[in-house]
């Protein structure tokens, strides 16, 4: 196995065994990126002398016979919408395209004390609003395993590198299933914390009240080692919980005897494609061999999900960019007065997805609507929590397609954006809950493509999700068994 397909735990040991150095494996990666990048386009901006030199740190305190933290010399890559002082930040848009931050996120400050190889920052759709990555204003990602299909979004780009082996870990952010999804499309691990356990500072905003930090990774393993690393309190961020952290490396156990694991029946309706209900049920069926219990259960509300969504998304949306106006933020295309320059700015600046969801939420948020439309989604989202709160008194965990479909053809979704939103179908139900999710890879397609597992866990009980899922993982032989990269060699 190369370098760049081992996941972060197998390689921090090599470093501190002396197997090899900072500097070799920074360098495995960034050939890896001179040799696939032109094809995945998983990058928009690639820190190349930054990521060497971090490497040489490294070394140098390895050779010095220092211990290094878990992160330490493991280079991975951001998605472009986390604050990165003094590198380029644009969110893949026109709009941000010279925005440098002068600050670092807090999960960033988390991040570097940890003192990684940070490759670069990563593509995705427009302010996060997308669910292929095709949205973005400077170029589609494909996916590694079949380059003529998305590699899902918003943060197909943390994906499409970690799949491809550009990275070895990325971080991402979850509004709908903008981590989950794109994972499901890539054989990765992508991981929703609960609403509040990562900090939101530094994240460029979307949809405040569902905008989540994750992780994606290669295996469970290290998807709870970085956990541990982003997951606290922070001050800054007033949404931030307050409640203990474990260490999630703890949940790495095999054992999933006496688990009670609920179905929706929701979940599993007209519309979700037959081999990804094969594939998943499959993956279930082996839950129940290895001693967990399902349990039927419904969640009632789940057919206004993505209606509730798409109503309390875009208001959101429409409010946090608003302060895009060629005056406070952003790019400017100047005008023959102010109001002409603001409308000249964002027409130009802003893609037309971003227009859409900010147009629909200012419709949403319009005199003689807000009763009807927002302060009616509210009430709905209130009962979708309420749906979960009631199954999670029956059992620990809830298994369910991550997407209905796998891969979809780039362009194939272009012109409907309406199936494009149902592909959320599955995901956005925990954001508008604010729970925890998983995705990890459970199979693949006829044609090869990568089938995903969500787990959905209750508040705060990232532990059990991460216990269950490296459970699954370990009896399958690994997630590298499941999901060898695709074509691209």
């Amino acid at each position: 196995m190369k370098l760049y397909e081992k996941p972060a735990h197998i390689l921090h040991n090599m470093l501190e065994k002396k197997e090899i150095t900072a500097v070799e494996l920074a360098k495995d990666l960034l050939a890896r990126i001179d040799a696939v990048e032109r094809d995945i386009g998983a990058y928009l901006t690639i820190t190349r002398d930054e990521a060497l030199a971090a490497a040489e740190t490294v070394d140098q305190k390895i050779a010095a016979g220092e211990k290094i933290a878990f992160l330490e010399g493991i280079p991975g890559a951001i998605k472009d919408n986390i604050c990165t002082k003094g590198i380029r930040t644009t969110c893949a848009s026109k709009i941000l395209e010279h925005f440098v931050p002068p600050y670092d996120a807090t999960v960033m400050q988390k991040i570097y004390k940890e003192s990684p190889v940070i490759l670069g920052k990563l593509n995705m759709d427009e302010f996060a609003m997308g669910g292929s990555t095709e949205h973005s204003a400077y170029h589609p990602t494909h996916n590694p395993w079949d380059l003529a299909r998305v590699p899902g979004g918003s943060s197909g780009g943390s994906a499409a590198a970690v799949a491809s082996g550009t990275a070895i870990w990325a971080l991402g952010s979850d509004t709908g299933g903008s981590i989950r999804q794109p994972a499901s499309f890539c054989g990765v691990v992508g991981l929703k914390p609960t609403y509040g356990r990562v900090s939101r500072y530094g994240l460029i905003a979307y949809a405040s009240s569902l905008d989540q930090i994750g992780t994606i990774t290669r295996d469970v393993t290290d998807c709870a080692h970085i956990l541990n690393v982003i997951a606290r309190h922070d001050a800054m961020d007033s949404t931030s919980s307050k409640a203990d952290v474990p260490d999630f490396t703890q949940s790495l156990r095999a054992k999933v005897e006496g688990l009670r694991i609920g179905l929706p029946k929701e979940y599993f309706v007209k519309g979700i494609d037959a081999e990804v209900e094969r594939v998943v049920r499959a993956a279930i069926k082996k839950y129940e061999e290895m001693g967990a219990e399902v349990v039927d259960i419904s969640l009632p509300h789940t057919d206004y999900a993505i209606s509730t969504y798409y109503i309390i998304a875009p208001a959101e949306a429409a409010t946090n960019l608003e302060r895009y106006d060629g005056v406070s933020y952003g790019e400017r295309v100047d005008g023959e007065d102010l109001v002409q320059m603001m409308t000249n700015t964002r027409d130009e600046k802003f893609g037309e997805e971003v227009k859409r969801r900010i147009l629909i939420g200012n419709y949403a948020l319009s005199a003689g609507y807000y009763d009807a439309y927002y302060l009616k989604a509210l009430k709905v989202r209130t009962l979708i929590q309420q749906d979960y709160i009631e199954a999670f008194q029956k059992v620990d965990v809830i298994m369910a397609p991550t997407a209905p479909t796998p891969a979809f053809r780039i362009g194939e979704m272009a012109e409907d954006p309406l199936q494009m939103y149902l592909q959320d179908v599955c995901t956005v139900p925990l954001n508008l809950a604010g729970l925890p999710g998983i995705s990890i890879p459970c199979g693949k397609s006829e044609g090869g493509l990568p089938i995903g597992l969500q787990i959905i866990g209750k508040p705060l009980d990232e532990a059990t999700l991460i216990r269950t899922a490296y459970t699954y993982e370990q009896a399958q032989g690994g997630v590298n068994e499941m999901a060898k990269l695709g074509g691209n060699d």
